[in-house]
């Protein structure tokens, strides 16, 4: 079983998360951020991975540490679950459109961290939810994830829109990515016989 489940605790959060990266795409976030729970929900619904977060932040001095720690702790579990990677498909792109906006997705599963994340947003706050912890998520899940991501909004106009298909298309990229390969069961999909270095 591909599962995971990672505890953070530190004077600004107390979160747990756990993943079934071959689960049917099964949500239940609550971290006190109505537009992130909406981000993660549509995350699992489009991944198939079922997952479970269960945040407390220090909210009233903002969103930040609390969208940050999840990206941590949501990154952490999906490391831990893929284990050795054997059988991944390990690449993946996805074009995902939100109405007038278009954004690129790419992946590569590699267990080595790095993000280019590229999307202007037309306004700073989308309710409450602060547009710049959008990029604040994903380098925080990505190195932690340990994969190589580029996330690209190449035009749109509502931030909602855009925020969205950041969420979105990494859902779809990482379910084929963490897919296993029928063809290459149980190799690790790397020329080094490894993969995280």
């Amino acid at each position: 079983m591909r599962t995971a489940t990672i505890k953070r605790k530190t004077k600004e959060t107390d979160i747990e998360v756990t993943v079934d990266l071959d689960g049917t795409g099964v949500a239940n976030a609550t971290t006190g951020i109505g537009f992130f729970d909406h981000m993660l929900d549509l995350l699992a619904k489009h991944s198939r991975i079922d997952i479970t977060v269960k945040a407390v932040g220090d909210l009233h001095v903002d969103f930040h540490h609390t969208t940050e720690d999840v990206g941590i702790a949501l990154g952490q579990a999906v490391k831990q679950a893929l284990g050795n990677m054997a059988g991944i498909s390990r690449y993946a792109s996805i074009f995902m459109p939100m109405d007038e906006t278009l954004t690129r997705v790419v992946i590569d599963v590699s267990g080595r961290p790095f993000l280019v994340f590229k999307a202007d947003f037309p306004r700073d706050k989308i309710g409450e939810f602060d547009t710049e912890l959008v990029r604040e998520w994903f380098q925080a899940f990505a190195i932690n994830a340990g994969v190589t991501l580029h996330v690209e909004t190449l035009y749109g106009e509502n931030s909602h829109h855009i925020a969205e298909s950041c969420f979105k298309g990494l859902a779809r990229a990482l379910r084929a990515a963490v897919a296993i390969d029928p063809k290459t069961a149980g190799e690790v999909p790397s020329t080094k016989g490894q993969l995280g270095g």
